[in-house]
């Protein structure tokens, strides 16, 4: 996830809002002109161009001279967590490849935690703080194809999430029966929040190691499976994962609790893969009701995306106070046990967990296949998006799903482009959720061939499975699978705010077309009624066309709602 709004939320106060404030007397014109000042201001806010800076290329870009030369293959991640003042200390074995040869290597870790010391070959490294970026200087000469492992001990109190899972970090808190229950959320902030690492979804280790220490009787459900559980002397116990598969560091998670467990097993397309379930003790019963749409969820998927990626490493849905999240293979749930999203939601969306469909789409979208770059973050959220419109086909039907699907487009905003500047750490539009699951699906009826559609679904994830990937190989890999150019359908979508529009009129026995809005040479196919009730596929483009109509009366011309365009009829009055 990162957002997963049903409706993705405006932060601070939109100028929507502003203008529906009351006020407590009469509005004088003084009144007017402060309300018109305010929401003019708001505007401005909202469409002042972002000013990126040094520190936002530090962490956003994967190929400046302290990232580019090597390659993680592995973090041994040991970290102990003290809830009575809320702090954490320990200590990251960041294993690499040498790329290329190099003397200096950029670790990141945010303020206000600290970097203790580095450790490499046995010697101490020295090391420079630039915001929240670490360079350490090598003193051995790191030769192409060496494998090396650098370690950075560490300590202090963790950023506090204040608005978890969309403002990260730490979130120290309590359950209903007020025992401490400590979780992490990091997407779009980044892992670096609470552990030192080479903080870019661009590269991911092959396997991680998770040690994590608490305070009796606390414990701890991490990612992958527990190998080890240790009682210490101290009072406290270590609870030892590993994932045996890539990750990206943002998918790890601390949630740290007192837990009920219980397990099962799904029969799926590569044997049988294991569900552990981690309720609150006292949400147990709830969880048994509840949990049972993993089972249609993964039968859903597997069969419109391929086998669940982490067989390896089990599935579990563990029980947090926020809303959730899709850590790998350790999924994140707070929807209350309850259908759609915390009691919101529309139609079919009521009849399905939005958290358990929505977290778990992103195995295959986001943690199997993961965007190297958070401009591209699209490739999670919308494909995620639109893995709900695809549990709601394989529960109701494909009619009424499209039905559903074509009902949430009042809730695109068009207010930005998708995808904003690459290399800064910058997300686009919120629209990457509703509007990128519009694209999606009108993409389906393009290739109008549901086999094909699936087959190119079911190849993306053979193919940049346990990869990490620009979004353009993505669009790439779709136009030449459906056997079709679709540069001009992702540039529209994706890349302006512009929803195109189809203009026709009626003249006599023919129906004349053209898209306006749209970007230069989009040349989009669209499917029409030229003869009732069948609807026929035309091409138009920005010049005026004709096809010939056979229809009793231009009533009943339709242009496929399937299609995420606008309609206008331009035809003059007579």
């Amino acid at each position: 996830m990162r957002r997963e709004l049903l409706a993705v939320a405006v932060v601070l106060c939109s100028a929507t809002e502003l203008a529906a404030q009351v006020p407590t007397r009469p509005m004088t014109a003084a009144d007017s002109g402060r309300q018109r000042a305010r929401l003019d201001s708001v505007r401005r806010a909202q469409a002042a161009p972002k000013v990126y800076t040094h520190a936002d290329t530090l962490r956003g870009s994967f190929t400046t001279p302290g990232r580019a030369w090597w390659d993680v293959t592995f973090y041994d991640l040991h970290v102990a967590i003290d809830p009575k003042d809320s702090s954490i200390a320990g200590y990251n074995g960041i294993s690499y490849r040498v790329l290329k040869p190099s003397t200096e290597l950029q670790i990141d870790l945010m303020t206000p935690l600290e970097v203790d010391s580095m450790v490499q070959d046995g010697r101490a490294v020295r090391f420079r703080r630039d915001s929240n970026a670490f360079f350490a200087t090598l003193a051995a000469p790191q030769r192409a194809g060496e494998h090396k492992t650098i370690t950075v001990y560490y300590h202090g109190k963790p950023r506090v999430a204040t608005n978890p899972p969309w403002q990260g970090g730490f979130t120290w808190t309590s359950d209903s029966l007020g025992r401490p229950w400590v979780v992490t959320t990091d997407q779009g902030m980044g892992a670096s929040v609470w552990w030192p690492n080479k903080d870019t979804q661009a590269d991911e280790p092959d396997s991680q190691r998770i040690a994590l220490t608490l305070p009796d009787p606390m414990m701890d459900v991490s990612n992958g499976r527990l190998r080890n559980t240790v009682h210490n002397t101290n009072g406290t116990t270590t609870y030892e994962w590993f994932v045996t598969n890539p990750i990206n560091n943002y998918a790890i998670a601390v949630a740290a609790g007192t837990y009920a467990h219980y397990t099962e097993s799904f029969n799926g397309l590569k044997g049988k893969l294991t569900l552990d379930f981690w309720p609150m003790d006292y949400n147990l019963a709830a969880a048994h009701r509840q949990f049972v749409q993993a089972r249609s969820m993964l039968q859903c998927f597997e069969y419109w995306f391929g086998p669940y990626p982490w067989y390896a490493d089990g599935y579990k849905l563990l029980e947090v106070p926020n809303t959730g999240m899709e850590h790998q293979s350790a999924v994140s749930y707070g929807n209350w046990y309850q259908n759609g999203y915390r009691k919101r939601g529309t139609g079919l969306a009521l009849q399905w967990d939005f958290i358990i469909v929505h977290e778990s789409a992103h195995e295959w979208w986001g943690n199997n296949i993961t965007a190297k770059d958070q401009a591209d973050m699209w490739v999670h959220e919308s494909f995620a998006n639109y893995s709900e419109q695809l549990y709601t086909e394989c529960q109701f039907g494909k009619d009424a799903a499209a039905q559903w699907l074509i009902g949430n487009r009042r809730g695109v905003r068009n207010d930005r482009p998708i995808i904003p500047p690459y290399q800064v750490n910058a997300q686009g539009s919120g629209d990457m959720y509703g509007k990128g699951g519009q694209l999606l699906h009108t993409i389906r009826h393009i290739v109008n061939d549901d086999d094909k559609w699936r087959a190119i679904l079911h190849g993306l994830q053979q193919t940049f499975g346990r990869q990490t990937v620009m979004g353009k190989q993505i669009e790439e890999y779709i136009s030449k699978q459906a056997g079709m150019d679709l540069s001009k359908v992702w540039d529209q979508y994706l890349r302006t705010t512009m929803v195109p529009t189809f203009e026709y009129r009626f003249a006599g026995d023919t129906l004349r077309y053209r898209w306006t809005n749209v970007v230069p040479g989009f040349n989009m196919p669209l499917k029409v009624t030229l003869d009732w009730p069948d609807f026929a596929v035309i091409h138009p483009t920005e010049a005026w066309q004709a096809s010939p109509l056979r229809l009793a009366n231009s009533a009943d011309f339709k242009v496929d709602q399937n299609f995420y365009v606008i309609t206008k009829d331009v035809t003059a009055p007579q």
